[in-house]
């Protein structure tokens, strides 16, 4: 028993997650994490300049139809990534460094299988999932060709950004941005190759993504391999229920914000394709230029998440060593960061809209209107979207999943995926822009109210 809190006090001193000052700790993990999160987003960007640039309209429409199985493969990473990383901090900050070592050894092997499965259900039902996902017919060519070859690229995708959260909480937040830079830089080197310069269209984007996916996987991997705070070992592979379900319940908010993200990218692909065919744009106009927005508004969101990231393994740490003040000081500071960077890109989306589209190719008068309309409405409270994705993640982090699900689904599934079936039934295509704001605000109000409630505890004073 001596041994035992001594080997905990011990933990608890020498981590600097429970000493150093929260602003360099904060600067040190989330500065890291918001370039791997852009790098990440680069991965769809690039591959949408370079398919726009050649194959055009079509073609950017095609990566909109296609986009609801990346989103699958990040709810996945999540769900293990950024649970098996709470739960491996948690038990590290109360001293248990055995069960925190098995947490990380199920995690990885979750990663890896789960990304296994979901390549083998996407070659078999690949035409049918893309038509449920609302892709027209003259769309729907390009769509299986990029999305057959992508999908082989799913198992290390899914390994490269789950097992990324697990070296961070490792305490190694610059070794995840580099696995993810490597992966981007090739990826992007490879775009020009084979798309500019092969002429391959999407087949060049997708053999592309699916080698940068590659060697960062295999360099998560090995990075993994040699962890600096634990030595994990074969033994510690050996899938465990109690371990699995510890890791699910912690990893739930993400992985639910993701899953609403993708039911709400099914059901605009499927409004946007009925209620354009019934305006002016058309069906691939209104699908396109949502698809490059969304992605868009991805690296503004690459700020807010790698910022709740770099939260994440010292907001666990602390609360598992009972350290509140420094749990409340945290997340105070990563919600100004996200505070700063939310006001920024929304300046940029109501003053650029046409320059931002126009990096994406050349289209019709329809398109750049639509575009414009959109990047202005959809995305008018984005000064208040830094909120839900840090906070949702900041309740995960400090052991309660369940109010970050609660919070992580307000914004998609309880507001936006109503409005967005609702609003357009009397405003056309017009009322799903409409949609995107409304939910934005309900969604903050209702978070601002539960973190409010949280920190007024006396555990935080």
């Amino acid at each position: 028993m001596i041994i035992d809190e001594c080997s905990k006090e011990k933990t608890m001193i020498k981590n600097p997650l429970g000493e150093e000052r929260i602003n360099k700790l904060l600067r040190s993990f989330a500065i890291p994490s918001i370039v791997s999160m852009l790098v990440g987003s680069l991965y769809n960007i690039v591959d949408q300049f370079f398919i726009g640039q050649t194959v055009g309209e079509l073609g950017n429409a095609a990566t909109n139809i296609a986009f609801p199985l990346s989103t699958s493969c990040t709810a996945i990473a999540l769900l293990f990534g950024i649970g098996g990383a709470s739960a491996f901090n948690i038990a590290l900050g109360s001293g248990d460094k055995k069960k925190a070592t098995r947490y990380m050894g199920n995690a990885v092997v979750m990663l890896f299988c789960l990304g296994l499965i979901l390549c083998v259900i996407t070659q078999l039902f690949l035409e049918p999932m893309l038509r449920f996902f609302g892709s027209p017919e003259n769309v729907l060519d390009y769509a299986k060709t990029y999305t057959r070859i992508t999908s082989f690229g799913f198992p290390f995708l899914i390994l490269s950004i789950g097992g990324g959260h697990l070296i961070r909480a490792d305490g190694r937040p610059k070794v995840t941005m580099l696995c993810n830079m490597t992966g981007a830089v090739i990826n992007t080197i490879l775009d020009a190759l084979f798309v500019f310069g092969f002429r391959w269209g999407m087949t060049g984007a997708a053999l592309a993504t699916v080698v940068g996916q590659f060697v960062a996987a295999c360099m998560a991997a090995w990075f993994l391999s040699h962890c600096r705070t634990i030595s994990l070992r074969r033994v510690h592979l050996l899938v465990r229920l109690e371990n699995v379900k510890r890791i699910i319940l912690l990893g739930m908010a993400p992985f639910s914000n993701q899953l609403a993200m993708m039911l709400v990218q099914i059901i605009m692909n499927k409004s946007l394709k009925y209620y354009g065919s019934m305006s002016v744009y058309g069906e691939a106009v209104p699908i396109a230029c949502s698809g490059i927005i969304s992605k868009v508004n991805m690296v503004f969101m690459a700020f807010v998440i790698g910022i709740s990231q770099g939260l994440q393994p010292i907001a666990s740490f602390n609360y598992g060593a009972k350290q509140y003040k420094r749990v409340k000081e945290a997340y105070l500071k990563a919600i100004t960061c996200g505070a700063v960077m939310a006001i920024t890109a929304f300046l940029l989306f109501q003053i650029f809209p046409r320059q931002i589209i126009s990096i994406f190719g050349d289209g019709s008068a329809a398109y750049y209107t639509f575009a414009e309309k959109y990047f202005h409405i959809f995305l008018f409270f984005t000064f208040v979207n830094f909120l839900q994705p840090i906070t949702s993640n900041f309740f995960t982090a400090i052991g309660k999943p369940k109010v970050g699900s609660f919070l992580a689904l307000t914004r998609q599934i309880i507001f936006l995926l109503p409005l967005i079936i609702l609003f357009p039934l009397f405003m056309g295509i017009d009322g799903i822009m409409y949609a995107g704001p409304i939910a934005d605000f309900m969604a903050a109000v209702v978070v601002t109210v539960m973190v409010f409630r949280e920190l007024r505890k006396d555990i935080y004073r």
